[in-house]
Order: C-alpha cells, then structure tokens, then sequence
C-alpha cells in the first residue's frame, strides 16, 4: 500500500473529486479524515475503513483552528473545497469576488497556517509531508469564458503554492496544485442545471475538452495518490494538469 501509515486531510470530500480522492487515499493505507461543510454528503462513509468524517466550515478560520488542534500531526492536506463563479468582469460583484477568493484561496490559507506547525516538527525528525491545492487549468494555464473571478483565484492558487513550496522545500514540505480540466461532478451538474438548456451546456462543456468528454473525478484521484505518496517525493512547486488536453 502506497500510503500505510500516512495521515490525510481532505476538505469537500463529500463529493466530486474530494469523496473520489479520500476513497483513493484510504485505499491505499492512509487514514484519512474527510470534512464537509454539508454533512448530509459525509454520511456516505458508513462502513468505509480508513475514513473518518467531520463537519467543518473551512470559511470559518476558528473551526478550522478547533479541529486541527485534535488531529495527529499529518503527512497530507488535500485543500479540495472551492466554488466557480459563472460571469465577465462587468457580471461580478464585490461580493461575488469576495465569496470566491475566501472560498478558493483564502480557506486553503488557513487551513496550511493551521496544519503547517505540526507538520514541521514531524519532517524535522525526518521524511516529508505533501499539501496538494486544488487548482484549475483555468487560470494562469487557460483564459475561459465567463470564469472571470474563477480563473484569478485558481491563478492565486498557484502562486500560494508556489510560495509555501519556495519557503519550505529544504525543511521536507512538498506543496503542489493539481489543475484538472472539466470533471463530471455533482457541482458541474448543479451547474448545467441551472442553464436555460441544460442539454446544450453539457454538449458544451464536453466540446471544449480535446477528447470528446469530461473528466470523471476517479481519474482525478490517482494524482492526488501520487502526491501524498513518497513516489512523488522530488516534486514539489508543481501546477499539474490533468485536463484531457485542453493546455496542449
């Protein structure tokens, strides 16, 4: 097992990519706590070994710091939660910018600040740890239509994780982005939904993938797994697409 005796954290890993990716980790030998804003979505854990579940509002820097304090120190953060914004610049509001970069850049802040410190001590007594931030083609990668404040928060994404990388690479913490393209998740499909044509909106989004389809989130999860594993162990500063061809 690739992960025996590692620790992961994996935020919105109620579904989509996060559920995909703590299924993934779990079955390869980590012990993984999976958190969610909605509990509802945790419930899908019953009976998974490996998994623990948790409630927690990564919006919300005091639980963040309450429930950290009660993990073991981790060899794994997954930073999964996020939120795309659909509109140009002149469809955006304070506010919308505001939910987006709390939600895409600042949650992953706090959440490294909070875990950071433990980490360190344990890679002082030697080995690595790994925080994988989840990104987007879309951003410093690709311009895509009506992703204006989407694009600038997962381009911030990969500035913050190469900054935590530069900072930390010589005392064992590994920090990279992983940039997925379009991935047929229930949040994709919420948004479909609300498109007058839902129909014609799925045959677009697949239309911009080189390939002729969506991503589905278990193709994502074996990324995921190579960067918390030890395999990976001289990548670090990376932003690694995984979008089906659409930055070739």
């Amino acid at each position: 097992m690739r992960l025996k005796g590692k620790t992961a954290l994996v935020t919105a890993a109620g579904q989509g990519i996060g559920r995909a990716a703590a299924l993934a980790m779990a079955a390869e030998g980590a012990q993984v706590f999976a958190t969610d804003v909605k509990p509802d979505l945790l419930k899908s854990y019953a009976g998974v070994a490996g998994v623990t579940t948790a409630v927690l509002d990564v919006l919300d820097k005091r639980a963040i710091n309450a429930f950290t304090a009660q993990l073991p120190a981790l060899d794994v953060l997954f930073n999964c939660a996020g939120f795309v914004h659909n509109g140009t610049i002149l469809q955006t509001s304070d506010a919308d910018w505001d939910f987006s970069f709390n939600l895409n850049v600042r949650a992953q802040f706090w959440m490294i600040q909070a875990v950071l410190p433990r980490m360190l001590e344990r890679t002082a007594a030697g080995g690595t740890a790994s925080i994988i931030n989840m990104a987007s083609v879309c951003g410093s990668m690709k311009g895509l239509p009506n992703r204006f404040i989407y694009g600038a928060s997962k381009a911030a994404v990969i500035g913050l994780t190469k900054s935590v990388a530069a900072d930390y690479v010589g005392q064992g913490i590994r920090c990279n982005a992983i940039c997925p393209g379009t991935v047929d998740t229930p949040s994709l499909q919420e948004r479909i939904n609300a498109y007058d044509d839902p129909v014609q909106a799925r045959k677009n989004f697949v239309a911009r993938q080189p390939m002729g389809r969506l991503a589905q989130a278990h193709e994502i999860a074996p990324i995921v797994v190579y960067l918390a594993s030890d395999e990976s162990v001289f990548a670090t500063g990376q932003a690694i697409a995984v979008d089906g061809g659409m930055t070739i």
